[in-house]
């Protein structure tokens, strides 16, 4: 693997959805280690679509020690109309891990995504469309990812390799 070059650090301020889905995109192209994301159910990102799949799957696929941490409420979304993210965690289980979040991190409502420790896209509330996007910035990143950690702990198993019905 060749020399990672520097990004240039920036944060921007996201109101539509599909400026989120691209700022998505853009951390996942950035990553090199470590995924965190957490979200009610990963049904508004495109997480279902073949063109995020396949980004992951090159993420999981390129890098041996990549990896990709899902906590989400509930994964009957997941189960029911993301055949393709389904299938990554059958791929790349020793890489993925999806959770459902327990009691005591339901009430959180923000969803994350986390390159690294050091970006991020923070949409403030499921039901608003206002998100931040920094690059660059582990100093920013930090209150986050410990945030991200403590709903992880609250994680049980959510979503295995096997999903029968697809």
């Amino acid at each position: 693997m060749s020399a990672i070059e520097p990004v240039a650090p920036r944060e921007e301020r996201l109101g539509t959805l599909p400026a989120m889905i691209a700022a998505q995109d853009e951390l996942i192209g950035l990553a090199q280690r470590h995924l965190k994301v957490f979200d009610a159910d990963l049904s508004w990102g495109g997480w279902h679509t073949a063109a995020r799949c396949d980004a992951l799957a090159r993420f999981l696929h390129d890098r041996r020690d990549a990896r990709l941490s899902v906590i989400v409420h509930d994964t009957h979304w997941l189960e029911a109309h993301a055949a393709r993210f389904v299938a990554l965690v059958a791929r790349y289980g020793h890489a993925m891990t999806v959770y459902r979040a327990g009691d005591a991190a339901r009430a959180a409502m923000d969803p994350l995504l986390i390159a690294d420790d050091v970006h991020f896209l923070h949409r403030q509330h499921i039901d608003r469309l206002r998100a931040t996007l920094s690059i660059g910035n582990a100093e920013r990143a930090a209150p986050l990812v410990q945030r991200f950690e403590e709903i992880w702990e609250t994680g049980e198993p959510g979503l295995g390799g096997t999903v029968l019905g697809l």
